[in-house]
């Protein structure tokens, strides 16, 4: 399985030459079954979807793109996915059910559509699928993926564990485990949710917008989770790797090097990297 990070970053996008290194897009994580294989599984769509097509290599897209939730840094990259917009592609788009019913279609249009956006989704280019998912296990593009409802503000939001069989990789990019109370760190319960997601898995991508447990008092009302629960997550529910993911839009490659650094002595925790690239 290889993972590739297409897009790091939370909230919005972050241009500039002090985002050099660590990336400026938003959540995207393109999932390929071997080198040799294109992606066939988009976990989120926000603006790194874009990086996409360039791993296409001119072709269109075929497979799935799997949203956690419905914020924007989540989903403003599909109408400018143009492997995704062109007459040969077929896209199967899953998106977690929503309390009040809500179809996948009409939820995804109040956000793309006139007059916040000149286009709704059932104007892009080629055979575009809507549908939601209930927590519990899905089946498809050659993976099986395990879906939990996650704790986060403003709107239903699911953890995804995504295994081929051999190896597993979670993906938690928004969390906010304090909602269930501090925990014995302070930095949020360790509920069953995140363990059962996380349990045993080979890399553990999770958010970390927040760097140390004093910034939930000033930034919590975001609902993320701070960089010491994501590493403590690993440890507990014994994960091989955690990668700090979803950085703040003003976190720039000085503050992320700085975080890089606070956790150099811990076993298997990395800050990641727009574009890197995690084999398993």
């Amino acid at each position: 399985m290889r993972i590739r990070l297409c897009g790091v970053r939370g909230s919005t996008p972050a241009p500039g030459a002090d985002f050099l290194r660590y990336g400026g897009h938003t959540s995207c994580v393109a999932v390929a079954h071997d080198d040799a294989a294109s992606p066939t599984l988009i976990l989120d769509a926000g603006t790194g979807v874009r990086a996409v097509t360039q791993l296409l290599g001119g072709q269109a897209f075929t497979g799935t793109i799997l949203l956690t939730h419905l914020h924007w840094d989540h989903v403003q990259g599909l109408p400018f996915f143009t492997a995704g917009d062109r007459e040969d592609a077929h896209v199967t788009l899953l998106l977690p059910e929503q309390e009040d019913g809500s179809s996948a279609e009409t939820v995804l249009a109040r956000a793309m559509s006139p007059p916040h956006f000149p286009m709704e989704p059932s104007q892009l280019r080629g055979s575009w699928t809507f549908a939601t998912i209930a927590p519990g296990e899905w089946q498809g593009e050659g993976f099986t993926v395990l879906a939990r409802e996650i704790p986060h503000k403003g709107g239903r939001t699911f953890g995804y564990r995504v295994s081929d069989g051999r190896s597993t990789f979670t993906y938690m990019p928004d969390h906010c485990p304090t909602t269930f109370g501090p925990g014995p760190d302070g930095c949020g319960e360790y509920h069953p949710a995140a363990m059962e997601l996380a349990s045993g898995a080979d890399i553990l991508v999770h958010d970390a917008q927040l760097l140390t447990p004093e910034e939930l008092a000033t930034e919590g009302r975001f609902g993320h989770a701070v960089a010491d629960y994501a590493v403590e997550l690993r440890r507990h529910a014994g994960a091989h790797e955690v990668v700090l993911f979803h950085h703040r839009p003003d976190r720039n490659d000085e503050a992320l090097n700085d975080l890089a650094r606070r956790f150099e002595d811990a076993p298997n925790v990395t800050v990641a990297v727009q574009d890197a690239v995690l084999q398993l």
